[in-house]
């Protein structure tokens, strides 16, 4: 399965994007819970010109400088519709550094596990405050039919992930303080 070919897809169904502008959005919205470099991006975008899932045109910028604007074909869009409707099994639990290193914490002395802890919860903190931001430029919910519910939707998801994840940080932090 070629998860970023249909990500690149859906990007493209709602706009035309050079491969400068879909690895953007990578680095921004996607970024929260899928990544693609532009080594991974730019043989992605050849493939589905091969398979006449995308095209693209010419577009002179300045004097000499060109860049590929590419679109989505019908073909492309009935694609990525197919993919869009499958249901999605539930994935095994993500590989998780800090929880592994928690699982084995009972071998570190309680000042370093609570360090450790401390280190988490802020980063998480952090992250928090920039997915709030981000939440912020919305008033309310959009319409189901908009562009923007399924921004919302992920990251109000996130939100709540974040959320839950520093209120389990703190409550092992407490205890570990007692």
């Amino acid at each position: 399965m070629r998860t970023l070919k249909y990500a690149i897809l859906g990007l493209l169904n709602k706009e035309p994007m050079t491969g400068y502008d879909i690895g953007k959005e990578f680095s921004r919205d996607l970024g929260e819970f899928w990544n693609a470099k532009h080594s991974q991006i730019y043989p992605e975008l050849k493939k589905l010109l091969d398979e006449e899932l995308i095209v693209f045109e010419i577009q002179i910028s300045g004097e000499i400088l060109e860049k590929k604007l590419y679109s989505i074909t019908e073909q492309g869009k009935k694609a990525f519709l197919q993919w869009l409707k499958k249901e999605e099994p539930l994935e095994p639990t993500p590989k998780d550094v800090f929880r592994l290193r928690m699982y084995f914490s009972n071998n570190l002395d309680v000042t370093t596990r609570i360090h450790l802890l401390e280190h988490q919860l802020h980063q998480h903190q952090e992250r928090l405050k920039h997915l709030s931001r981000n939440k912020e430029r919305y008033e309310s919910i959009p319409p189901l039919d908009s562009d923007n519910f399924g921004d919302y939707l992920v990251l109000d998801g996130a939100i709540v992930r974040e959320t839950v994840t520093i209120q389990w940080l703190e409550n092992y932090i407490s205890y570990c303080k007692k």
